[in-house]
């Protein structure tokens, strides 16, 4: 597990700053990420309320949990988690080297018989974010970044 950035870099108004949170892709540490952003959303010059800050928590959540549950066979592999902070917005990226999928395929997808069971988690990112990016990635793995904008 790898973590950084300072705290003290994140008081610092008016530049994006980032810190970025490698984990193994066991969902027993997905806690961690989750503890991060709290830590982060405290550091951070812009005052992020308790709504918005749950939204990004569970954004945040199901986004790990899709990359945990379906990216690696077995138990190999990470979990890329980028926090990147901007005055006005929070932008998180969850990334993996996983098998990965095709983002088409969500696509029309919004039939109760698609959206079983486990399946819903995009879907709840897409409505409390604002603005969601899902994209497979060149060396292989997918790509979840979303978008939560504090004004």
């Amino acid at each position: 597990m790898a973590v950084s950035a300072g705290r003290e870099a994140l008081r610092q108004g008016g530049r994006t700053h980032t810190v970025r949170l490698t984990i193994p892709a066991k969902p027993e540490f997905i806690t961690l990420g989750r503890l991060a952003l709290t830590g982060i959303a405290r550091a951070m010059p812009a005052v992020i309320d308790a709504e918005a800050l749950g939204d990004l928590k569970l954004a945040l959540t199901e986004a790990c949990t899709n990359s945990v549950r379906h990216a690696y066979v077995g138990d190999a592999g990470v979990v890329d988690i980028l926090y990147e902070l901007h005055d006005d917005r929070i932008v998180v990226e969850v990334a993996d080297e996983g098998d990965g999928f095709d983002p088409a395929t969500l696509a029309g997808h919004d039939e109760p018989d698609v959206l079983s069971e486990g399946g819903l988690g995009i879907a709840i990112i897409d409505a409390l974010a604002d603005e969601l990016e899902i994209r497979e990635r060149a060396h292989g793995g997918s790509s979840l970044r979303f978008v939560k904008l504090l004004s």
